[in-house]
């Protein structure tokens, strides 16, 4: 590598750690095959290598100023999507162990007293998800119904990767309290009688 290109490399991570857009946009045209290519390698998917790839630069993004320390890039890049892809696989865990759990809920016969709880509760989320925003009551049903990758839900909202993810968090934090509440009063209820 000549002196003239690591210079222009060590410019490009300062105009981006400044906050410059297209400099950023460069740096993504140079790494994104490489970075692919990498991940791909490992959980050879390309959905979810596409994914983190966009995930990886998003977080270089929202962490930019940190850049001005970095000395070797690529070993920073590999840092990074090591632990993206590690927090990708701990999600897919979770998703996985919780989508078990909700064959087995459904599958398993139930005294009459836990179809009813069930059914409550899934009476009350009913109320809550139609309590939402429009935008994320359509990213929830896209997502969680219609079991659309947060990538699908964009491309059918136009709208960005990240905003349906804080569409989601939101809905899931308001479905959350709206059902602890609804249920933490109707069991007050219960006992008081």
């Amino acid at each position: 590598m000549t002196e003239e290109q690591s210079y222009e490399h060590e410019e490009l991570l300062t105009l981006v750690a400044n906050g410059d857009e297209s400099a950023f946009r460069e740096l993504v045209m140079r790494y994104s095959g490489l970075l692919y290519t990498y991940i791909y390698k490992h959980i050879e998917s390309k959905e979810a290598s596409e994914e983190l790839v966009q995930d990886v630069f998003f977080q270089i993004w929202l962490t930019r100023e940190s850049l001005r320390e970095v000395r070797n890039f690529r070993t920073y890049l590999y840092v990074v999507s090591r632990n993206q892809a590690l927090n990708a696989v701990k999600k897919m865990m979770r998703d996985y162990q919780r989508h078990q759990e909700y064959q087995q809920w459904e599958q398993v016969p139930e005294p009459e007293e836990n179809h009813l709880k069930r059914e409550l509760q899934l009476s009350i989320i009913e109320e809550a998800i139609e309590k939402l925003p429009p935008q994320q009551k359509k990213a929830w049903i896209l997502s969680r119904r219609e079991r659309l990758t947060y990538q699908q839900v964009a491309q059918e909202m136009t709208i960005s990767k990240e905003t349906v993810k804080t569409y989601l968090q939101h809905a899931h934090q308001f479905i959350g309290k709206y059902l602890m509440d609804r249920m933490s009063a109707l069991l007050l209820l219960l006992w008081v009688k």
